[in-house]
């Protein structure tokens, strides 16, 4: 990808890990399970692609809640790649470190940041990442930064797919990014 591309190209991430209705069991970590990617074309205005990576989880496994939420399965994951393949993947096939990228919040960052600091895996991304839900908040007026549904039903948009699964949540942020770019609220200088 050449300097023109990867400026033009914004990476929307989302992902889930597993998760339990209370308390961890003892021993286990919160991991990634599945990672959404969307690519977005800021100039033309659209979303080019959308992509999924399971993650199969080292220390964890999915929870009956976890599968409730998400509807990710300990069998589905089992088929994933490990992390550190999964972080591979993200800087090889989809330009991570050059590309920036966005996410609905900052969870994402931060669960990616603590499991490569965990597993000592190099971690995939560069630093140009915005937090499309602070951008959102933003832009509206809001005083309370609101979750990714609410936000969709604010902005006229209607939720596509099922809420909670990393490739759709992606695929939805995506949709507000643009959003947000049609009114010139999208801070271009996170996508140069």
């Amino acid at each position: 990808m050449d300097s023109i591309g990867a400026a033009r190209l914004l990476n929307v991430v989302d992902v889930e890990a597993t998760c339990w209705d209370g308390d961890q069991p003892p021993g286990a970590v919160s991991e990634i399970i599945e990672i959404g990617l969307t690519v977005v074309d800021l100039d033309a205005g659209e979303r080019l692609a959308r992509h999924r990576i399971l993650v199969r989880p080292a220390r964890s496994t999915v929870s009956e809640f976890c599968t409730e939420l998400t509807g990710l399965t300990q069998h589905e994951v089992d088929g994933g790649v490990a992390f550190a393949e999964a972080c591979r993947l993200l800087a090889a096939d989809h330009h991570a470190g050059a590309c920036p990228w966005a996410s609905w919040g900052d969870y994402d960052r931060h669960q990616f940041t603590r499991q490569c600091e965990s597993t000592g895996t190099p971690y995939p991304f560069g630093r140009h990442h915005t937090n499309a839900k602070a951008a959102f908040t933003e832009a509206h007026g809001l005083r309370k930064r609101p979750g990714m549904a609410h936000a969709l039903n604010l902005a006229g948009l209607r939720l596509e797919g099922r809420h909670h699964r990393g490739e759709d949540d992606a695929w939805n942020i995506a949709a507000l990014v643009l959003h947000l770019s049609e009114r010139g609220a999208w801070p271009r200088s996170a996508a140069s």
